[in-house]
């Protein structure tokens, strides 16, 4: 019987494990974040810390002398940012510079639903959702905007007015790599945060989209990153605090200080963990989106198939596994994938559409067709939503051992296979 290797791959809550036969060419790409020196430090004493020493400014106590109107921006709930060890300690060095400052938390929804009540309990607590006052932005709403100007883009910075009129404008959040706009956290609290759908669309068109530098883990030359950061100073982002989380969503870093110089330092030291250089291109490369929450749809996991896209030839077979157990996950998403012509031809519409008429989810379908037009794409889904996936133009595949069959039964047994546990935490070189 032939020998394997096996790796338990991240889907849904379970796992799924994928069987690899010693005479196949493998290597794996995984981010060295688990393997950071453990530090005897509590999650909060990782942020205090930080806080203590901030990086290009003067501290948050400092800061708020004399300022009335302050406001932290948070994120919502669909960021696993730990809160509850950042944002008390905020609220505390607030006061100690201006007992009297009146402080709201500005929940950056971005281009998200609204945060419920429950949802922002399990954020902070219920003590601080009981005693603190909390505005959640809402992008469609443009009677709650202020026009900050114009970005470099062209795009007008329409902003939330709570930040627009702050004295102290300030954000909590997480860094992570991001695939089009280099890394999360920081800027990314503005624009688009607490940004309008005008300014949010503008800043997400499909000529930033397009351009080689909108890719994970890249800010220089990055237009979607220059906008944002444009975004925060236009708007006045003077501190953050920025943490850095492992698998498990618990602290491991944190930088504070000066919106921009700080970010800088947290995706510098995250990336000597997930930047990940393989041996040579993949003629099958497998990825996942980290399992749950993050695979719950297909919209969202284009993300950890753009790892796959940056480890394989170009005409290599990728292999997403990823359970999109709420199907696709966004209707233009579905609709355009699903009633193109070819995905050529749906990447020449998408480049014809000017950035002021930029489509909800038009960015996503277009980073989509964009690997479709050089990749062959099997879904390993639930089985409920595969006749849909290949409507979209995908092949599905039940798990990840039959998926890899179809893949070597085109490319042969000598195939060079990369395989990327978690596709949402690697940046690709």
């Amino acid at each position: 019987m032939e020998m394997c290797m096996q790796i338990k791959l991240p889907y849904s809550t379970t796992g799924m494990m994928l069987h690899l036969e010693d005479d196949l060419d493998v290597e794996v790409l995984a981010s060295s974040i688990e393997s950071m020196p453990k530090s005897d430090k509590t999650e909060d004493e990782i942020v205090l810390e930080a806080m203590e020493n901030p990086i290009g400014s003067p501290k948050l106590s400092e800061l708020s002398r004399g300022k009335e109107k302050v406001v932290i921006i948070c994120s919502d709930h669909t960021r696993p940012v730990p809160s509850r060890h950042i944002i008390p300690f905020m609220l505390k060095e607030i006061r100690e510079g201006n007992p009297d400052a009146k402080i709201t938390l500005l929940i950056a929804t971005g281009f998200h639903r609204a945060t419920t009540r429950e949802e922002l309990i399990g954020k902070f607590g219920e003590e601080i959702v009981n005693r603190e006052h909390i505005v959640v932005h809402d992008s469609q709403d443009m009677d709650a905007m202020v026009n900050m100007g114009v970005l470099p883009s062209g795009a007008p910075l329409l902003i939330n007015k709570v930040a627009a009129e702050a004295d102290l404008l300030v954000s909590e959040g997480f860094i992570e790599t991001h695939f089009f706009a280099g890394f999360s956290g920081g800027r990314k609290s503005v624009l688009p945060g607490v940004s309008s759908k005008v300014t949010v669309l503008g800043n997400h068109c499909s000529k930033f989209i397009h351009s080689p530098y909108s890719r994970t883990g890249i800010l220089e030359n990055n237009p979607i990153h220059k906008d944002m950061v444009a975004a925060s100073q236009m708007a006045g982002q003077r501190y953050i605090v920025n943490v850095i989380i492992d698998g498990d969503k618990k602290v491991v870093h944190a930088v504070a200080g000066d919106a921009i110089k700080a970010h800088e330092a947290g995706c510098a030291f995250l990336e000597n963990y997930c930047q990940v250089t393989p041996q040579r291109r993949a003629d099958i490369a497998i990825s996942t989106n980290g399992g749950y929450p993050l695979d719950q749809n297909m919209y969202q996991s284009v993300k950890g198939m753009t790892a796959a896209e940056a480890a394989a030839k170009e005409d290599g077979i990728l292999i997403m596994v990823s359970n999109c157990g709420d199907g696709h996950g966004g209707e233009g998403f579905y609709k355009a994938l699903r009633d193109c012509e070819s995905p050529a031809a749906l990447m020449e519409e998408i480049l014809r559409v000017p950035q002021d008429e930029t489509k909800p989810d038009q960015w996503e379908y277009q980073i989509q067709a964009r690997i479709l037009m050089k990749h062959k794409v099997i879904y390993v889904m639930c089985e409920e939503y595969r006749a849909m996936a290949r409507e979209m133009g995908f092949l599905t595949a039940a798990d990840v051992n039959e998926a890899l069959a179809m893949a070597l039964e085109e490319k042969g047994r000598q195939a060079h296979i990369t395989v990327i546990p978690d596709g949402v935490s690697v940046m690709v070189k």
